[in-house]
């Protein structure tokens, strides 16, 4: 069995699939690992540490595609920015994020008659057995961490409280829409720099998780029953509901320093929960980070990919802040790739067991057909869960728990 490890090509992409630690407990298993010259380069990695770490390193990509049994990315298909479908051969197993809503048909059906099977990690269920997998919370915890950084870095004024001689400096107010992973992050952030910070969301079972980090869960009269799906996932809502949530919204983001929103529903266009309006009862020199600019942005003035400025509000549009912290991202989504694959493994062998739930719910194509499972999925789920966490492993491989971890 052979993996390949190929260069993103996404701009600005700086993860690589797997770092050399990771790559070298896959070698210790007996499998050989194939990594395209300066794929690691972006992320801090040199092909010396590959093939110290027992990887062949090949000069051309395309040498990476003929020799690799299992293809590992971090974005390839609909996640990628490029139009062409990798020269994936007969019979491959490609596994990273693919992004499963965005991916044209004519692409799947490229990969389908190769007989190729592409798994999307996107796609990775919210079960137990699958948290060690989950590319999303992985990816999602490092963006939340980011966005109260970002943040703090851009507020003309102190994040904590300071006592001094020439007076007393009050922290500033942090308002946080949406508890899941990122949110989550971003309050446990904000609170490590010193900031008063407070969060909403419409799954008020998340209220003692974002008060056990310290912040205070803003109440909004709003009727919530089917706020959550069975597990625990955000719903779409009826824009009645966010054009009432708008309106209760105003006071308090009116009286914020900064806010991060986070709130996106995969497949479908992000819900604008902050208007113009309400921005425009902020005070000038104020921070909107919108997490969800991908999908359009939870702010009215978001710019995907953008930092914009809207009545003397900075407004920042993130699409992919896990690469502003590429060794880190790199780590942890390594690892969540080399536990996808031991799960695939039987007796070293690669086993493809459609009855796995992990299997099922990420396999866009295999066996010459086009499977799009996530069209079977709860079309209201949200792309982050009430912010159940997991261990990690660091560089050297091994098991740490996550600082700060939001889940605690």
């Amino acid at each position: 069995m052979r993996v390949g490890v190929p260069g993103e090509r996404a701009e600005g992409e700086a993860r690589v699939a797997l770092i050399p630690p990771v790559a070298k407990r896959l070698v210790g298993r007996g499998i050989d690992v194939c990594v395209q010259a300066g794929a690691g380069e972006r992320s801090d990695w040199s092909d010396e540490a590959y093939r110290e770490a027992g990887c062949e390193v090949v000069e051309d990509r395309s040498a990476v595609f003929e020799r690799a049994d299992v293809i590992v990315q971090v974005r390839g298909l609909g996640a990628d920015d490029v139009a062409d479908v990798d020269p994936y051969r007969k019979g491959q197993v490609v596994v990273g994020m693919l992004g499963p809503y965005s991916v044209g048909e004519h692409a799947l059906e490229a990969l389908a008659d190769r007989r190729v099977s592409a798994f999307a990690l996107e796609l990775i269920p919210r079960v137990s057995r699958a948290q060690s997998m989950d590319v999303l919370s992985s990816m999602a915890s490092l963006g939340g961490y980011k966005s109260a950084v970002i943040a703090a870095e851009a507020l003309p004024k102190l994040f904590p409280m300071q006592m001094t001689a020439a007076g007393t400096v009050r922290p500033a107010e942090v308002f946080v829409v949406g508890a899941g992973v990122a949110g989550l992050q971003a309050i446990a952030t904000a609170k490590r720099l010193g900031a008063s910070v407070r969060a909403y969301d419409i799954r008020p079972e998340v209220r003692e998780e974002v008060e056990s980090l310290g912040a205070d869960f803003v109440e909004l009269a709003l009727e919530t029953d089917d706020a959550s799906d069975e597990g625990g996932h955000a719903r779409e809502q009826e824009e009645e509901f966010y054009r009432k949530q708008r309106e209760m919204m105003h006071r308090v983001v009116a009286e914020a320093d900064v806010v991060i929103t986070s709130a996106a529903v995969p497949g479908r266009p992000s819900p604008e929960l902050v208007t113009a309006e309400m921005i425009e009862g902020m005070d000038r020199g104020s921070v909107i980070v919108d997490l969800a600019a991908e999908g359009g942005g939870n702010c009215e003035p978001t710019k995907k990919g953008e930092t914009v400025e809207y009545e003397g509000v900075t407004i920042f549009g993130p699409t992919d802040l896990p690469s502003t912290l590429r060794r880190t991202a790199s780590q942890l989504y390594s690892n969540n790739v080399k536990n996808f694959l031991e799960a695939l493994f039987d007796d070293g062998e690669l086993a493809i067991d459609l009855d796995d739930q992990i299997v099922n719910a990420t396999l866009l194509t295999h066996d010459g057909e086009v499977r799009n499972p996530h069209l079977d999925e709860d079309d209201g789920d949200d792309e982050e869960d009430a912010g159940a966490e997991t261990d990690d492993e660091d560089d050297d491989g091994e098991t740490v728990e996550e600082e700060g971890s939001d889940a605690e």
